[in-house]
């Protein structure tokens, strides 16, 4: 019986339509291009003389069943060079001598692991030979089969991501929802141009605008879209990953836009879908380490875990209980808040941004997150105020309308203390609420604050800020400007005037003009320390009597 076809098909084709996802190319790599007439199995113990195959076959060498007779690797690649093979594909190992031989006669080895299924292997490449679409078909399949076995056996996003980037022969990258790189496999010819690359890839505006809103993804027909990238030639295929019909993250296939093509789209739908498993199963992970975490942190702050139960329990979670810890608290404040899960999910972003060692603890009931962070042991408050520095500078940035309070403890360098960390932390966090201030308060700052909250002398109090901010406050009202508001950014920026501007949205020069008109409608001198300590005082005073 005589089959026939409509073309030819090269090796490389066959790599990516019908050989395992684990299928290496030893060498080489360079000639993958030639076309294949058919495939024969060849058994090392065969009479290899007696063998006819055509030119152009691929010849599949089977595992040795019999080695005593059997033919050596390097004896089979000179027979398959000199009658006429297009490449071949052992299973298993093969020796260095073999692979010499291969690249003095220009021949093209391939391995398979030693457990696959030769005659399967066969199988797939005759009927890619013969019918192209239904292979295709069933290519997609396979991938997703395989890519899902990837993950069964814990191999994580890396080696899903690897094995996407072994078989294209392409840069595979996956991104989460806000577009934060969750794993990626760069192609050496893309190693000068990826910092232009990522950078695009990284710009939610840069999606294409059918991938902009997560929860209409599901509808995106194809699921698969070609996006052209800002280097000359470059492009990426790009799906998004979907869980319980929502957008959960990206997966971008790159290449250079002639080399992409349908074996690419089809890894890139099916490697989406696999993708989604691996976020869904590490998402389920996840949620169990946070109720074990925060049951362990529950116990903990009831005084009901010993020092070294503590430590047993870090190493459990992967986290040094014997360092030095700062405990900070943060809640949304005011009436319209975005979700508790949400400012979890900020300050997690932020720690494993900046690689800190930190447990963190959503407490629903209380309406806050705990975070116990393992400080710098030396000057371990400044380290934990720029970490959350870092938590309000993000917030504002993602949710400019929202106000959140940040508390900061006192140090705890044992365990026993953190207990007195947390609760410090939340007398911080409440007293951030009655301020309304953004900033991160720490428990050792806040002496003033509780001195001027314990007087009970009202009308003194309010005196005070008559006398030290009224000339202030009438100029603004008859105005219509902004001294005090200019007073209260010079305080919360440390003086610092650059910052000020900065945080006023003003030139230097225009706050340098208001810091003039103050000493001058005021009657003062800025420059004198106890002027400076007397209108910090008197506008903390007048924040907090007008929220009593």
């Amino acid at each position: 019986m005589s089959l026939t076809r409509t073309q030819e098909l090269t090796v490389e084709e066959i790599r990516k339509l019908t050989l395992p996802l684990s299928t290496h190319v030893l060498s080489g790599e360079g000639l993958l291009d030639r076309p294949v007439s058919w495939t024969t199995i060849i058994h090392p113990e065969d009479d290899i003389s007696s063998k006819s195959v055509q030119k152009r076959e691929l010849i599949l060498i089977a595992s040795v069943s019999n080695p005593p007779k059997a033919h050596n690797d390097t004896e089979l690649v000179q027979w398959a060079a000199g009658a006429g093979a297009s490449a071949v594909v052992f299973c298993g190992t093969v020796s260095t001598m073999a692979l010499a031989e291969s690249k003095s006669r220009d021949m093209p080895v391939l391995a398979l692991h030693s457990e696959v299924r030769i005659r399967d292997v066969e199988k797939s490449i005759i009927s890619l030979l013969v019918n192209r679409k239904g292979q295709i078909e069933r290519r997609g399949t396979q991938i997703y089969r395989q890519l899902t076995q990837i993950s069964s056996r814990n191999e994580g996003m890396d080696g899903l991501v690897v094995a996407m980037a072994r078989l294209t022969k392409k840069t595979v990258i996956v991104h989460d929802k806000r577009l934060h790189p969750l794993s990626h496999k760069l192609q050496p010819e893309f190693a000068g141009i990826w910092d232009d690359i990522e950078y695009f890839l990284k710009k939610q505006d840069n999606l294409p605008v059918e991938l902009h809103d997560r929860h209409r993804v599901v509808e995106v027909d194809p699921p698969v879209l070609m996006q052209a990238l800002p280097v000359s030639g470059v492009a990426r295929l790009v799906a998004p990953v979907i869980t319980k019909s929502l957008g959960r993250g990206y997966l971008s296939i790159i290449g250079r836009e002639s080399d992409l093509d349908e074996i690419d789209q089809l890894v890139c739908e099916h490697g989406a879908a696999a993708c989604a498993l691996e976020m869904a199963k590490q998402k389920a992970v996840n949620e169990t380490e946070k109720r074990l975490r925060g049951t362990f942190l529950d116990r903990l702050l009831l005084g009901d875990v010993s020092q070294q139960e503590a430590i047993r329990q870090g190493e459990r979670f992967k986290h040094d209980m014997t360092q030095t810890h700062v405990a900070f608290v943060l809640s949304w404040r005011g009436d319209s808040q975005p979700s508790l899960r949400r400012l979890e999910t900020i300050v997690n972003a932020i720690i494993a941004r900046q690689q800190a060692a930190a447990l963190v603890w959503m407490r629903e009931r209380e309406g806050e997150v705990v975070v116990f962070h393992a400080t710098d042991f030396d000057d371990p408050i400044d380290h934990s105020l720029a970490l959350s520095d870092a938590f309000s500078h993000e917030i504002k940035r993602q949710h400019p309308v929202n106000r959140v309070a940040i508390g900061l403890g006192q140090v705890a360098r044992e365990v026993n203390v953190w207990r007195s960390s947390y609760r410090d932390a939340v007398q911080a966090k409440e007293l951030a609420e009655r301020l309304q201030t953004d900033i991160p308060l720490f428990i050792g700052d806040l002496g003033v604050y509780q001195l001027i909250l314990s007087l009970s002398d009202r009308d003194k109090l309010a005196d005070f800020c008559e006398l030290t901010l009224g000339t202030l406050t009438e100029y603004d009202m008859r105005q219509n400007a902004d001294l005090i508001k200019t007073l209260e950014a010079f305080f919360n920026c440390h003086g610092n005037l650059s910052q000020t501007a900065e945080s006023l949205i003003v030139h230097r020069n225009t706050l340098l003009y208001r810091m003039n008109r103050i000493n001058e409608i005021a009657g003062i001198d800025l420059n004198r320390p106890e002027t400076r300590l007397a209108l910090h005082l008197a506008l903390t005073i007048r924040r907090l009597l007008s929220l009593g």
